[in-house]
Parts: structure tokens; C-alpha cells; sequence
């Protein structure tokens, strides 16, 4: 996409936008959920599963990220996306999958960005997150090194966004320059349960994206695990979302996480939440297995008595390619084992195996994104009896 000159009269963004979502109807959204809980119901046909708990989303507003090109023409500039089918640029106005504070503020952020050519210059993208409690950050990313003049001038738009009841924080990303007007995280509340849930999010740092959704999630996990035994083991635990929430049905919690922004999102959530069962360590799954299995020593675990757990359920939310072998055989190991996965695929074929020790207690089908083919899905496996 070209920043500095007019684009193409044959290559203008198509005004349809992202507004015909706005004609999708209850029936269709219910019509496409039905479609997802049959074919994930004849995904684990073969492992005699129970009957699927399907747990819906909203129809619009889900999306508490949302991420968007920028398409200048002269002074002016517009959010876009592309049609995923043609690559056609669509010009987005109005986004109905966004939360509705995203969508409160594009416009108002776009009209503060055009008067101002140093805000404008070479913006290829905005990056939005929100939350369910009110906060907002938002990135700004260009293709050019980021001076004084245009922090004051972000400074400003802050401001004034600030006036008019934005809880905003504004960041300026460049290679290799990061400008933060203020923190670089917003803190969510969550409610599970009944009970208020507090969790700091950073920017650029992963973070479920449907928040009703997550809160149904973790309410799940929170009911598959009521009246368990003995401690908890997590792996990829990120900024603790899960691993907070269980913390009430363990004796321990043991959890680890590879990205350090994630592992110091996790250790400020455990203290806001009163959490005093809960260790997050900073390594890998792989690391965690050979450090369980005594192949390696890491400086990482020194005063951690890994043999004073007695962890008899493990939890894992792994990325989308799922386990890999060795941690898989870790996995086994356990006689419970809870699995979010938000590839379907990937935890099917992980079954194969686990489904050699264990069977599907609960099978659950989370709609995380609606209107894609995406899914996420739950297992609560048991160990078979002898």
C-alpha cells in the first residue's frame, strides 16, 4: 500500500466494509454454531466422547483486539482491511466484530490523527485493545523513525481523546523504537463464577481475544476441576488467566511460561488477586519435561522443590500445533488432564495417543470466533480404570 501518494481510482477500498455484518441475524449466528458443534462432535466421534457442551458468544461486539491497516489518501486516512479471498482493500468505518469501545473510539482517533501530518506520516496500522472495564491502548506503527515532535504531538491526541471519557493509553511503534504516553498494559476485570477477577494486559503480549467467551472458559474449568485432589500443574500458562482462576481447587499450583512479559503480566496478577498457592516459572514445556524428567538442571528452579508437588491433573493450552511428542508423553503421565485447544485438529490428533490411557469426561465447544471456521475446543480426560 502506498503512504505517500494517492492511490489508483481502480485500486480504491470498497466502501462495503466490515458493516455488512451488521445484517447478520440471531438465526444466522445460531445456524453457524450449529454447524461448529457437528462438525466437532464427528471430530471425536471415535473416542466415544459424552454428550458436547456448546458455549455461544455474542454475535457482534465479541472481539476485544482488533487490528487495522491504515489507507492514506492525501490528508486524509481510513482504517482497512483486506478481503481474504481477493485481496481486495475494504475501507472499515464501522466494526461490529470489535467490542463497542473500539468502535466508539476509530472514528474520534482517526479525526484527531488528520489534522496533524507528523501523526499521519508513514502510519501503516493501528492496533487496538480493550477491555471490559473501560481501558484502552492503542498502537500506533509507522515505517519511519518516531522524533520529539510527534510524542507531543501524540501527547496532545491523548489528551483530548482523554477529555472526551477515553481511560486511553497511547503507544508509538517504530523499528526498533517503542514510545509509551503512560503504561503499556490496560487491566482487565473478569467475572467467573460470581467472583471478580482482575488482570493486567500488556500490549502486544497474547490475551484472549473474546472476553465473554474467556469468562465462560474459565468458569468450565473452574466446574470440570471442582473437588479435585492434590495440585494442579499448568503449561503455557501466559499471564496466568487459567491458572489464577483454579488456583481455589488445588492445594498448589505449579505453572510455567516462556515469555517474560507474560510471566510478569502473571506475577502482578497473583498478587491483585490474593492468590498465595500459585508458582509461575519462566520456562518452556519442553524445558519443564526434561527438567521433570532429570535430563537438564536449570538455575531457573533453584529453590523450587519440584518433588514437594503432588500434582495428579495437568492443564495445557497450547499453541495452535498443539503438543509435541515428549510433552505429550509428560501429559500421560497424569491422571487427570485438562486441554483447551484452539485447534481442534491438532488436539485430535494429540488424542490419538492420550486416548490410549484416557477417556473424555467433558467435551466442550467454545465459540471464541464466530463467523470464522475457527473453534476452540475442551477436553477433561480421566485415566482409564485399570
Amino acid at each position: 500500500m502506498t503512504q505517500s501518494q494517492r492511490t489508483p481510482a481502480d485500486a480504491q477500498p470498497q466502501r462495503a466494509v466490515a458493516n455488512a455484518q451488521a445484517l447478520r441475524t440471531p438465526t444466522d449466528y445460531q445456524a453457524q454454531l450449529d454447524e461448529k458443534s457437528e462438525r466437532l462432535t464427528q471430530l471425536f466421534a471415535g473416542f466415544n466422547p459424552p454428550s458436547l457442551e456448546v458455549h455461544a458468544s455474542p454475535a457482534e461486539h465479541y472481539r476485544m483486539r482488533a487490528e487495522f491497516r491504515i489507507w492514506h489518501e492525501g490528508d486524509d486516512l481510513f482504517h482497512c482491511m483486506y478481503a481474504p479471498a481477493t485481496k481486495e482493500i475494504i475501507r472499515v468505518d464501522h466494526f461490529p466484530t470489535a467490542s463497542l469501545l473500539i468502535n466508539q473510539l476509530m472514528p474520534l482517533l482517526l479525526a484527531g490523527l488528520r489534522p496533524h501530518p507528523v501523526l499521519r506520516r508513514k502510519l501503516f496500522q493501528i492496533d487496538y485493545l480493550s477491555t471490559q472495564s473501560g481501558q484502552l491502548c492503542v498502537s500506533l506503527l509507522y515505517h519511519r523513525k518516531l522524533e520529539a515532535e510527534w510524542q507531543q504531538a501524540a501527547e496532545t491526541l491523548q489528551a483530548d481523546l482523554r477529555a472526551q471519557g477515553f481511560d486511553l493509553r497511547l503507544i508509538g511503534r517504530a523499528h526498533k523504537q517503542k514510545i509509551c504516553l503512560g503504561e503499556e498494559f490496560v487491566i482487565e476485570r473478569l467475572t467467573v463464577q460470581g467472583r471478580e477477577l482482575t488482570y493486567k494486559q500488556v500490549e502486544n503480549s497474547f490475551t484472549q481475544p473474546n472476553a465473554a467467551i474467556n469468562e465462560q472458559m474459565l468458569g468450565w474449568a473452574l466446574d470440570v476441576t471442582r473437588g479435585s485432589e492434590g495440585d494442579l500443574l499448568e503449561l503455557y500458562c501466559g499471564n496466568g488467566n487459567f491458572s489464577i482462576a483454579l488456583a481455589q481447587n488445588f492445594r498448589k499450583v505449579l505453572a510455567t511460561e516462556i515469555a517474560k512479559p507474560s510471566v510478569d503480566s502473571a506475577q502482578f496478577n497473583i498478587a491483585a488477586n490474593g492468590i498465595d498457592n500459585l508458582i509461575i516459572l519462566r520456562m518452556s514445556a519442553e524445558e519443564f519435561t526434561m527438567a521433570m524428567r532429570g535430563e537438564r538442571e536449570f538455575n531457573r528452579l533453584k529453590g523450587v522443590d519440584l518433588n514437594s508437588y503432588q500434582c495428579n491433573t495437568i492443564f495445557v493450552d497450547p499453541p495452535r500445533a498443539g503438543l509435541d511428542d515428549a510433552t505429550v508423553k509428560l501429559v500421560q503421565e497424569y491422571d487427570n488432564i485438562l486441554y483447551i485447544s484452539c485447534n481442534p485438529e491438532t488436539l485430535q490428533a494429540n488424542m490419538q495417543l492420550l486416548g490410549e490411557t484416557h477417556e473424555i469426561a467433558r467435551l466442550a465447544l467454545f465459540d471464541q470466533f464466530p463467523w470464522t471456521h475457527h473453534m476452540e475446543a475442551g477436553v477433561y480426560l480421566k485415566r482409564k480404570a485399570g
